[in-house]
């Protein structure tokens, strides 16, 4: 339950204040925070104003340069390298995407690998771009953190991994996944910890490999130990574990970044976290020729599935991207909603931070 309301402005304001605080080139400022703002509004919290107490740690460790010059490394007709120089990943994400899109309107693709990079937020938002942009987006990338063990292991070797999709309808909002490779990312028990309650089973283990159910104990330990997606073998974890060892490739070994803030040959942490992103822009009117035959037959889809028989007539069959829609249209109109402890952990950044804290009354 919220606590509190804040709007996105007010919200927009307080990070920015952090961030210049901090000391971060005043040019970027405003992109990393309505892109950390836009997770909120599509409510998935966990991947916005929620990882402000890790991006404080890794500052402060200097693990994240706050004045990055970003550059294409090499750059042709539908392939491109971007540097990020160990910024934002906000930053090399946006401008990846960008240039994605632009190489598929010329070539009717578009390839955009990224590395020595930092957290995204919601891979969600860039696959998004492109289908915006009326293009086909994916987008995957790596993590800050190791966090995954692999099927019948007992300790982590990967990230959360996420993958993300998204493509235009033309009646409908653009069909829009975006899943973390573990069965939840650390995002969501975070969640748990500010509302004081367990996790369920199959979340996470313990270093025994036992379900772990306290969400302060699955965060307590390094490396974290999330299971694959699926949980456990007989219940598929198996694939959740495939499907992140093939974004480890897209985002890692494409790269040449780190796996989860390591070096993959020696297991040591380097100067910064060096995370790697992958980025796909497709024109899907290079396939279908007429003008809006592929947003037309994307609609017909989405309408088929929503037509699916629900068990329960209060909770309708949805399409990725729906809670997303939703939560985006509710909180741009009341407010994003935040826990008293999450509050209190914005609060503390801004006082350390030597900033001044907004989020004082309610919206």
């Amino acid at each position: 339950m919220a606590d509190r309301t804040v709007s996105a402005e007010q919200l927009r304001r307080q990070l920015a204040a952090i961030f210049t605080a901090w000391g971060f080139d005043p040019g970027h400022i405003d992109d990393i925070v309505t892109l950390m703002v836009e997770s909120d509004l599509r409510g998935i919290d966990s991947h916005g104003v929620g990882k402000i107490k890790l991006y404080e740690k890794h500052f402060h460790e200097g693990r994240i340069n706050p004045t990055p010059k970003l550059r294409l490394v090499r750059d042709l007709p539908a392939l491109a390298l971007v540097d990020g120089d160990n910024g934002m990943g906000h930053l090399s994400s946006k401008f990846a995407m960008e240039t994605a899109i632009a190489k598929a309107r010329d070539e009717g693709v578009g390839v955009v690998s990224v590395r020595h990079s930092y957290h995204i937020g919601a891979c969600g938002i860039y696959s998004g771009m492109a289908a915006d942009a009326g293009m086909i987006g994916m987008a995957m990338t790596g993590a800050t953190q190791l966090t995954m063990v692999p099927t019948f292991g007992r300790m982590s070797r990967m990230a959360t991994n996420p993958i993300a999709f998204a493509a235009p309808g033309r009646r409908n909002p653009p069909f829009s996944l975006d899943m973390a490779t573990t069965t939840v990312a650390v995002g969501k028990i975070d969640i748990a910890r500010w509302q004081g309650k367990p996790i369920p089973e199959g979340w996470a283990n313990d270093e025994a490999g036992r379900p772990e159910t306290d969400p302060n104990a699955a965060l307590a330990v390094e490396p974290k130990r999330l299971t694959p997606l699926g949980g456990t073998r007989e219940r598929g974890s198996h694939k959740g574990y495939g499907l992140a060892a093939m974004v480890e490739t897209l985002v890692t070994i494409l790269s040449g970044s780190q796996s989860a803030g390591r070096n993959l040959r020696t297991g040591e942490r380097g100067k910064y976290v060096d995370v790697g992103h992958f980025y796909l822009a497709i024109d899907p009117g290079f396939f279908r020729g007429a003008p809006g035959a592929f947003e037309e037959d994307l609609d017909g889809l989405v309408d088929w599935l929503h037509a699916t028989p629900p068990v329960d007539p209060a909770r309708p069959v949805m399409v990725p991207g729906d809670p997303e829609h939703k939560a985006r249209l509710d909180r741009v109109e009341t407010g994003i909603p935040m826990t008293a402890s999450l509050l209190s952990e914005v609060r503390e950044v801004a006082e350390a931070a030597g900033a001044a804290y907004f989020l004082e009354s309610d919206r």
